[in-house]
């Protein structure tokens, strides 16, 4: 289970980042298209960091090993959501 702190702990990170961008464009530090970049790059691999982790704590309920699952394509991850 330590990976999945690691994995926990990288969402942390990004989502303090998102944070850290809204305040860099409400300071006008960053421009709106910096912004929006940067947010869809977060956000993919926020989606990949969540889908892993999702899987990991399947693959470890159903008895298998957790770290046998690897991140999947951003393009992969989003498809299923919709």
């Amino acid at each position: 289970m330590d990976q999945d702190r690691v994995i926990l702990a990288r969402i942390t990170e990004m989502v303090e980042d998102e944070r850290k961008l809204r305040e860099s464009l409400a300071s006008g530090e960053i421009d709106g298209a910096t912004e929006r970049r940067r947010l869809g790059e977060l956000e993919r691999e926020l989606d990949q960091c969540w889908d892993l982790l999702r899987r990991r704590r399947a693959k470890s309920e159903f008895g298998e090993n957790p770290d046998d699952a690897r991140v999947r394509p951003s393009s992969q991850v989003e498809d299923y959501r919709g």
